[in-house]
């Protein structure tokens, strides 16, 4: 953007006429340039556009006969130029012709391409303006006035300056960021039965039609060592209660059904004894671990055929799901018919034999506070969900809280109070990519973790992702956030729609920027915040009901805070108190 002085050095480039124009008489000067209509307050469009719709009024010999007339409007925010608009450009007649006459015998080329000629400078000139300008995203008030020359002789150039327009934009008072409502999730603390379930299996090798565990077999040791290594922290865990345990044997698909039945079953029995003798289990928990059989059936020797690229494979396919009544001695009796039947044998019969356990527990629950802050340090691991909730609202730091959420989290990753609470606390600290992170990688999300997931790209910046995640929620508090979105696309009357039933100072500014002065006075009345920021609504308020003693009182304490006391000085409704010793000592 321009500056002022940027403005001058060019129109000091009008010196280049000198030769073309005659000195300009002094008490043309004394006239001065009018706009209709006067004093206009502009409000910026929901796309931050600000159009001027005007006239320039030139009175009756403003210009002589030598004149150029440029008039530049320029943006003014805070006193300082930040966009200069379209001038307006108009030729008395003497230096119409000989500007016209320069170009043809000289070549020489005007710095404007658009002018207007001006025959009669005795009449009064209306000069019709139009133009628009979008106002910069960290604008709060501004105006618009023109810079007028007026050239004569190159040595006597006339600089005038006029105000055209105020710019009011109350709803940049609105802190988006800062006004984001976040939900925090604080549950009941529920005691709920803690019923935890595991499963695993040993892949073992037997002698055919055995049922003993031969540990010089295949990898038979480090199967059964593992098993036990699983189960030892269970049947080892004080706050553990067994509830049900089951070893299921397999046997080959190869040989009468119930032959093999009763194989898998005897080696369920064998794997049943080396992990009560292992792991020296108490008899009455012995009374809990029972056997039994699955029968293994053709269907992984197809898969094996299969994955081999056996073209056999279609054929043992069709014997499958033609045969599926009764038991598999049927299905084997034509598998065995096969011509390919040496090969499935020698090939596709498994060796190994799953041994396959399926268990269930309860864990002892923790009621009292106490006893979930001193466990909680031994154990964590223990905690159901509600208990490291109930944790986590017990700690009173926030990086305490914090701790116990992503302990939560680890146990429990798709918990939507842990997500949703931590996320609130990294945008509490300004980790809005943290916040994001957090509630992106939940698989489902609740109404509470989309407004906190919204609410972290207004952090970041990305206001069109915010507004589409709220629009998809029913909240009150994402209600209130898509209002504030609204208000700051200058959506307006949406937002003021959206925030209407909400009492606070943003719903006030939006109010006022809807010109609803009197819900804006009885939504203040009811506030208790006499934060600066609350004082300078109620001075606007104020000053729109021309209440003077209640405007000094509340712009007194509102511009004890710099920002606002530098906005006062150019906030177009306390343009009537600019005049007044009282204001000018309080903003300045």
């Amino acid at each position: 953007m321009k500056k002022r002085r940027g403005l001058l050095s060019g129109l000091s480039g009008i010196v280049l006429f000198s030769l073309l124009a005659g000195c300009a008489s002094g008490r043309h000067l004394q006239n001065r340039l009018s706009v209709l209509p006067d004093s206009s307050v502009l409000v910026p469009d929901t796309l931050g556009s600000v159009h001027l719709d005007m006239v320039f009024q030139l009175p009756e010999h403003y210009l002589s006969k030598r004149n150029r007339l440029v008039v530049v409007p320029q943006l003014l925010i805070n006193g300082e130029v930040r966009e200069e608009l379209a001038p307006v450009v108009a030729d008395a007649s003497i230096y119409d012709k000989k500007l016209t006459r320069k170009q043809k015998i000289e070549g020489y080329r005007d710095r404007y391409d658009t002018r207007m000629k001006i025959d009669d400078v005795s009449k009064r000139i209306d000069i019709p303006y139009r133009s628009s300008f979008v106002v910069p995203d960290d604008m709060e008030t501004g105006y618009v006035r023109a810079v007028i020359s007026k050239d004569g002789c190159g040595e006597c150039t006339g600089i005038d300056t006029i105000d055209i327009a105020q710019i009011s934009n109350p709803v940049s008072l609105v802190d988006v960021k800062k006004g984001m409502n976040l939900v925090w999730i604080e549950p009941e603390f529920v005691i709920r039965p803690k019923i935890r379930e595991g499963r695993g299996e040993a892949r073992l090798q037997f002698l055919i039609n055995r049922y003993d565990i031969n540990m010089e077999l295949g990898n038979n040791r480090q199967e059964m060592e593992s098993m036990t290594q699983t189960l030892r922290p269970l049947f080892a865990d004080t706050l553990a209660q067994l509830r049900d345990f089951l070893i299921n044997g397999m046997a080959s698909a190869d040989g009468g059904y119930a032959f093999n039945t009763r194989l898998a079953r005897n080696r369920a029995a064998s794997a049943r004894e080396w992990v009560i003798e292992t792991l020296n289990i108490r008899p009455e928990i012995q009374k809990l671990i029972k056997v039994g059989s699955k029968p293994e059936g053709w269907w992984p020797v197809y898969e094996a055929m299969v994955a081999d690229g056996n073209p056999d494979s279609l054929a043992v396919k069709q014997i499958l799901t033609r045969y599926t009544e009764g038991n598999d001695d049927v299905q084997e009796r034509y598998i065995r018919k096969l011509p390919c039947w040496n090969d499935i044998k020698n090939k596709y019969l498994q060796k190994d034999r799953k041994v396959e356990y399926i268990y269930s527990y309860t864990l002892r629950s923790f009621t009292t506070d106490k006893e979930l802050l001193d466990m909680y340090t031994k154990r964590p691991d223990a905690f159901n969900e509600d208990e490291l909730l109930r944790v986590a609202s017990l700690m009173e730091e926030d990086s305490k809280k914090k701790e116990v959420y992503h302990t939560l989290m680890t146990y429990f990753p798709q918990s939507q109070v842990a997500a949703n609470n931590l996320a609130v606390l990294y945008l509490r600290d300004g980790e809005e990519e943290k916040a994001r992170n957090t509630l992106e990688r939940l698989d489902s999300h609740s109404p509470e973790a989309i407004n906190t997931l919204a609410a972290g790209y207004v952090y970041a910046g990305d206001y069109e992702r915010a507004i589409e995640l709220l629009q998809e929620v029913d909240l009150p508090q994402a209600r209130y956030n898509l209002g504030l979105l609204k208000a700051r696309q200058r959506k307006l009357n949406e937002a003021y729609h959206l925030l209407k039933d909400f009492r606070d100072v943003n719903v006030a500014v939006v109010a006022l920027s809807v010109a609803r002065n009197t819900e804006a006075k009885e939504i203040m009345d009811s506030v208790e915040d006499n934060s600066c920021l609350a004082e300078y609504v109620r001075a606007l308020i104020d000053a729109r009901m021309n209440n003077d003693s209640g405007f000094y009182k509340h712009i007194r304490k509102a511009c004890e805070q710099e920002s606002l006391r530098i906005r006062a000085a150019g906030e177009p409704d306390f343009i009537d108190y600019r005049g007044e010793a009282a204001f000018r000592k309080i903003v300045e």
